[in-house]
């Protein structure tokens, strides 16, 4: 505002050449509405979706997108085997198919929108690689002892199939996880021996002359 004030005092002082003043508009008025265009435009900031961020990158999102359908996809599928010899098998693979469809949906939208920042977690890397471990190592488990119990029923077959299914998607996850951020725990060693515990040096120590 103080700038279009400014440019409106100088346009004041300024005589008007034009020779349709009531078709053409003048240089100042040009001017004005540039400064004013500019200090309106939307700020990219301010988008409620964080895709791609220093969490979650497109590849990584869509890879957790395919990771919650492919488990909820598991989870229905099991909902529908009515008879089982043994339940046990069934009941762990309905817990687990249940929590990697929900959880990973959870994660999903707390890092793909500002809502991590509400949760008092400095870490999401962190937690984010031991959720994906555990739940890729549960499902796997879960998966081969369905498989094995699971009779001729064709909806525990492609129950099964969709579980393996998810179980490769958490990996590839962890995969990517691991290739462009790096284990967590490995770069806060890393951080801690390079600077042996000794913080660095001031901004102002650093921005002295060097004495002869």
């Amino acid at each position: 505002m103080v700038g279009r004030a400014v440019i409106t005092l100088l346009c004041s002082e300024l005589p008007q050449f034009s020779a349709f003043p009531l078709f053409s508009p003048s240089p100042c008025s040009i001017m004005t509405d540039a400064v004013y265009t500019s200090t309106t435009t939307p700020n990219p900031g301010d988008s409620f979706c964080l895709i791609p961020s220093a969490h979650l990158d497109r590849n990584r999102f869509i890879l957790k997108v395919v990771e919650v359908v492919l488990s909820f996809i598991a989870f229905i599928l099991e909902e529908t085997v009515d008879s089982c010899f043994s339940c046990s098998p069934l009941y762990f693979f309905e817990f687990v198919s249940c929590t990697a469809f929900l959880f990973t949906l959870l994660l999903l939208v707390l890092l793909s929108t500002k809502l991590h920042k509400k949760i008092g977690i400095e870490d999401w890397s962190k937690v984010d690689l031991i959720y994906t471990g555990v739940i890729a190592l549960l499902l796997f488990i879960s998966s081969c002892v369905f498989a094995t119990d699971r009779g001729h029923l064709v909806q525990a077959t492609v129950a099964v199939v969709f579980g393996f299914l998810a179980t490769v998607a958490f990996f590839v996850d962890i995969g990517l996880m691991v290739k462009s951020h790096g284990l967590p725990f490995l770069n806060k060693d890393k951080k801690q021996e390079h600077t042996n515990g000794i913080q660095p040096p001031a901004e102002e120590e650093r921005l002295k002359p060097e004495t002869a």
